[in-house]
């Protein structure tokens, strides 16, 4: 049985002292609602595994929040290099240095920056020979969906993205399906229709890399997620949790979503 997964992706928000401040926050609000968070990859039925990833400034602050907690810490980027002259750059060592376990790649805020498939599959092998494991975005636009080629656009990402890729890491690997017009819109997808996206994308990974891989991978739904829509999501019975932006940063809010997850999930 997959555990499901709340990821919170700060963008470019807070200070070291506002994430610090956030994690306290975070986890007292977990504690009064009684969430049982896995502190595992795989936890036990009706426990949900959760991940904040902040800004590369605040990893430090809010990891020593967090340590000891079952709260995992993720970066929103790495570079594909273990080391070298690359200005600018976060290296899969540096990122379990300071207690990373998961780090976002490929999302679509990046991709519009001319980040490529070739350059998240390189990543993506990074992060897993590292120990890291990987968030993958993936997700049309909404010209591409206008044009019917959401299942086209998908489906090149998620093959792009394993290629090359082992089973045992491909399934220890999650992957975020984000439509990028519903991305900080405040529209977004139906439940249904987002259950048939990722319902295609556990289907790719099948013929890829073999129904075990695709059964074990956690795909999760993002776009415009708030504590009043998210169930409904995790109801749906391929959609394992959500990679949630802006209502991640407000504690409360995401701890209502995360709670929210654990009650609804199928």
């Amino acid at each position: 049985m997959r555990t499901p997964l709340i990821a919170a992706n700060w963008k470019m928000y807070k200070t070291t002292a506002e994430a610090a401040q956030y994690g306290k926050q975070l986890l007292e609000e977990l504690a009064a609602r009684q969430v049982a968070v896995s502190a595992a990859e795989r936890g036990e039925p009706g426990q949900v595994a959760v991940v904040v990833c902040p800004p590369f400034t605040a990893l430090g602050a809010l990891g020593g929040v967090l340590a000891g907690s079952p709260v995992a810490l993720g970066a929103q980027n790495m570079h594909w290099e273990a080391a070298g002259a690359y200005t600018g750059e976060i290296a899969a060592t540096m990122l379990l240095d300071v207690g990373c376990r998961y780090v976002i790649l490929g999302h679509s805020e990046r991709r519009q920056m001319g980040e490529t498939d070739e350059q998240v599959q390189r990543k993506v092998q990074a992060a897993a020979a590292a120990g890291l494991i990987p968030i993958v975005c993936v997700g049309e636009r909404i010209e591409e969906r206008r044009a019917g080629e959401t299942e086209a656009v998908v489906t090149r990402q998620v093959r792009a993205a394993f290629t090359g890729l082992g089973a045992e890491a491909a399934a220890r690997a999650v992957i975020a399906y984000e439509p990028v017009w519903a991305i900080g819109t405040g529209e977004y997808a139906s439940p249904e229709e987002a259950n048939r996206v990722i319902g295609l994308i556990r289907d790719t990974l099948g013929r890829q890399l073999g129904a075990e891989v695709a059964d074990a991978v956690r795909i999760l739904y993002g776009g415009s997620v708030k504590p009043d829509n998210v169930g409904p999501f995790v109801a749906q019975p391929e959609i394992d949790g959500a990679l949630v932006g802006g209502a991640s940063l407000d504690a409360k809010a995401f701890a209502e979503i995360i709670k929210q997850a654990e009650v609804n999930a199928a």
